[in-house]
């Protein structure tokens, strides 16, 4: 039994005193222990490292306390058990040197055995528990499959993705084609991370707001929701979508148990958009915790005044920054905690 369910409490929609918290990339590099570890193990051995990938998903639980862990992986080992080749340069980000561009490219793409492939994630996720010790509930996450299809088609991260994007409207089954098979790759591997011991699942459909409406739904909302529903029998799933607000009404009709919101989108807009009814989690600006301390708590207070404490999940509308003070990434947790007391 866990020590404390008020994450999993709130997936569920069920009464609390004060909402959950955690934070997007909290197992991250604004810890000076991760920092230590990342000067000392490139990205990649840090993921396919169980005892790393636990020790730094169990830092910020012992550093600033919320109410979930996230496993530190990263959404890119799933295109790497694919066959395609990723490289992480320091400051550039992921690289795919080969980016896929053509129908024979796509068909060398394969769905692997996740089991031989993610080994590795799996026995991070059995070790983390073993240190979490029942404290706090783990959520294992994957990147949505239009986010990998980006980086894939790209090649690099992009301020709008003209490549990934041109590719689906001038080659649509090749197109499709890769964007089933990441979806099937991602099916499989999440249903072993809950095998594993993950208590929840979120999907980061990091650059959905690229696409427009009608494009996000064919080519990004069908395969996440094939996601869902494969996952929604056997553990709760969180949906983040970055600027994906005009989707929030198809999200909420889905069997995801919470969706994430961004900082672009009102409290009240969500709850009006989603149909009132879903769990949400968000949506602080993360440049806002350069604010002083003081004022990030009332914030975070005004904050949930909004959404409303239950059917709630404190969170930041996208990733901590790596330059946020520890003591503001703190305050930021403690402002939640002291809610209502």
């Amino acid at each position: 039994m866990l020590k404390n369910d008020l994450f999993l409490r709130a997936l569920k929609g069920e009464t609390v005193q004060r909402p959950p918290v955690w934070m997007m990339r909290q197992a991250g590099r604004y810890l000076p222990e991760f920092r230590a570890l990342r000067d000392k193990y490139d990205f990649f051995t840090r993921c396919e490292t169980p005892e790393l990938a636990a020790e730094i998903t169990v830092q910020p639980i012992r550093r600033i306390a919320p109410d979930a862990a996230i496993l530190f992986s990263d959404i890119l080992v799933v295109p790497r058990a694919m066959g395609i080749h990723v490289e992480l340069k320091d400051n550039l980000g992921p690289i795919i040197p080969d980016p896929i561009r053509t129908m024979e490219q796509v068909n060398q793409v394969y769905v692997p055995d996740v089991n031989e492939t993610l080994g590795y994630v799996f026995d991070a996720v059995k070790l983390t528990k073993e240190m979490l010790n029942d404290e706090v509930p783990l959520i294992g996450f994957a990147g949505s499959p239009w986010t990998i299809f980006c980086y894939a088609v790209e090649g690099k991260g992009s301020k709008s993705f003209d490549t990934a994007k041109g590719f689906c409207f001038s080659n649509p089954i090749a197109a499709h084609t890769l964007l089933q098979k990441i979806t099937d790759t991602t099916i499989l591997y999440l249903k072993e991370k809950v095998k594993a011991g993950v208590n929840a699942v979120q999907i980061f459909d990091s650059w959905g707001g690229m696409l427009s409406p009608v494009d996000y739904q064919e080519f990004s909302w069908k395969y996440i929701n094939q996601i869902v529903d494969a996952l929604a029998e056997v553990t709760p799933v969180i949906v983040f979508g970055k600027g994906c607000w005009f989707a929030l009404g198809d999200m909420g009709k889905s069997k995801a148990s919470a969706l994430g919101v961004d900082w672009t989108c009102s409290a009240r807009n969500a709850r009006y958009l989603s149909g009132g009814n879903i769990t949400l989690q968000g949506n602080f600006d993360p440049s806002r915790l350069f604010s002083p301390i003081p004022t990030i708590k009332k914030m975070v207070h005004e904050m949930i005044d909004e959404f409303g404490k239950d059917k709630y999940i404190v969170n930041l509308g996208h990733g901590i920054l790596p330059t946020i003070p520890v003591d503001h990434a703190k305050a930021f947790i403690d402002a939640v905690k002291e809610y209502g007391q």
